[in-house]
C-alpha cells in the first residue's frame, strides 16, 4: 500500500519572498535579481516548525522569462537562495505567459505534478498564495486554500478557506 504525503504549497512571491508592488496597476512584481532578495517576515520560523509533519513545495509563475524581461538564470538563482534559506523540499516553476498553459496558476499543473512525484494527498494539503491565481489553483487540485492577506489583494471576490494577515497565523491554522 502507497503512503500518501501532505503537503503545503507556497507562492513565492509576494508570500514567501518580498516582491515590488506596482501602485499603477495595482499588483505585486516579482524580483528579477539576487540583490533584492527578502524573505517575508516569520517565514523562517513558520517553514521550519510545518516541514515537521509536511512537505514544503513552492509552485510560482515565472512569466517574465517568456516576455524576456527576465533570464532563467535569475530565476534559478533566487530559487537556490530561497532553498538555502528556508526548508524546502522542492521548486516547480512555471515559465509560460499563456494563461491556457496547464502549467501556470491559476491551473493546477504544478500542483499535479507535485502530487505524482511525491505521492500527495491532495485533500489533506494547503496551497498558500497572495493573489487570486493561488487560490484558484488550490480550489482546481481540492487543496484547502490560505490567502495571505496584502494591500492589493483587498477587494477580490474570492473564496479561499482561510486568510491570514502575517505567515506565523499559519501556525493556527494548520496543526503540527
Amino acid at each position: 500500500m502507497v503512503k500518501y504525503k501532505n503537503a503545503i504549497f507556497f507562492d513565492r512571491d509576494g508570500t514567501l519572498i518580498k516582491s515590488f508592488y506596482s501602485s499603477k496597476k495595482k499588483i505585486p512584481i516579482a524580483i528579477k535579481y539576487l540583490k533584492d532578495f527578502k524573505i517575508i517576515n516569520n517565514a523562517k520560523r513558520v517553514i521550519k516548525k510545518l516541514s515537521e509533519k509536511y512537505l514544503i513545495l513552492v509552485i510560482t509563475n515565472q512569466p517574465d522569462v517568456s516576455r524576456r524581461k527576465n533570464t532563467k538564470k535569475n530565476v534559478l538563482k533566487i530559487n537556490s537562495r530561497l532553498k538555502e534559506n528556508l526548508k524546502i523540499d522542492d521548486i516547480f516553476v512555471s515559465y509560460s505567459s499563456n494563461d491556457n498553459n496547464k502549467m501556470r496558476k491559476p491551473n493546477p499543473g504544478m500542483i499535479f505534478l507535485a502530487k505524482k512525484k511525491y505521492k500527495i494527498n491532495l485533500k489533506k494539503s494547503f496551497v498558500i498564495g497572495d493573489t487570486h491565481k493561488d487560490i484558484i489553483a488550490g480550489k482546481k487540485a481540492k487543496c484547502k486554500t490560505i490567502l495571505l492577506k496584502k494591500k492589493y489583494n483587498q477587494n477580490l471576490n474570492l473564496n479561499p478557506d482561510f486568510i491570514i494577515k502575517d505567515l506565523k497565523d499559519l501556525l493556527k491554522i494548520i496543526r503540527v
